[in-house]
């Protein structure tokens, strides 16, 4: 379970500015299993939330808590361990160009000092999983934009994390790519138990996989439930804005 209780973070001040409040007092609770999404418009603070959930960010005040585990001053080897177990696949794939298929698959457990034929053996088999088994020799380049991000999912599952940080992970795609990698996405969800946690401004995307939403806007949470409780009846001018540009 994800627990945010309280969550604020604040940037300083630049060049005699006044400091910038991008998340304001954010309360969260996701179940084990579950797929969660995080809605809202660009600037509304969704990437700065799910920085603060694997500690690329340090929230200004307030916790996050994994199955009843404070981890939010986690340093050292528990923060690189606690960071191990939250997988993250971003808009822009972030695969190594120089690296193959394979290889990118493999560099997290690498990192960790992992016995090399069992690394490659585990990648392998998740490359397998996401459907390039046959281009673990190829590198990013000669790939699609979806087989890119298969590979980036196959990546973010090497550890085999509990929690799954998805970033935008479809919105450089096509509308039937898009539907692939959200069918992958949800098989994971289903078959390994992973948790999601969905960011993305398309409310598409978030019809079609996520069990609960909440809206953000300029780093205030303005509802949050099942999903399509608030898509039947948004209680937002926020959200209401958003599935009037999704019709």
């Amino acid at each position: 379970m994800i627990q945010i209780e309280n969550l604020f973070k604040t940037y300083d001040a630049k060049q005699g500015g006044e400091p910038h409040a991008a998340l304001k007092d954010i309360n969260i609770t996701i179940e084990d299993g579950e797929i969660f999404g995080i809605i809202g418009q660009s600037g509304a603070g969704k990437s700065t939330l799910v920085r603060c959930i694997n500690l690329l960010e340090r929230p200004t005040s307030g916790r996050i808590v994994i199955d009843g585990r404070d981890v939010t001053d986690l340093k050292g080897k528990d923060l690189l361990e606690y960071r191990s177990q939250v997988g993250m696949i971003f808009q822009n794939f972030s695969l190594f160009q120089q690296r193959t298929v394979l290889q990118n698959v493999m560099f997290p457990l690498e990192l960790k000092k992992e016995d090399k034929s069992k690394a490659r053996t585990r990648a392998m088999e998740l490359l397998e999983m996401v459907g390039l088994g046959e281009k673990a020799s190829k590198y990013p380049s000669q790939l699609s934009g979806g087989q890119q991000q298969r590979v980036a999912i196959a990546r973010a599952l090497v550890n085999n994390p509990s929690i799954m940080l998805c970033d935008e992970a479809t919105s450089a795609l096509d509308t039937l790519t898009t539907h692939s990698i959200l069918s992958l996405l949800k098989s994971i969800n289903q078959e390994m138990g992973v948790t999601l946690v969905i960011i993305t401004h398309s409310l598409t995307v978030a019809e079609l996989i996520c069990d609960k939403i909440m809206v953000l806007d300029q780093g205030v949470t303005v509802e949050q439930g099942k999903t399509e409780d608030i898509f039947a009846h948004p209680e937002s001018d926020v959200t209401r804005q958003l599935l009037e540009k999704r019709l």
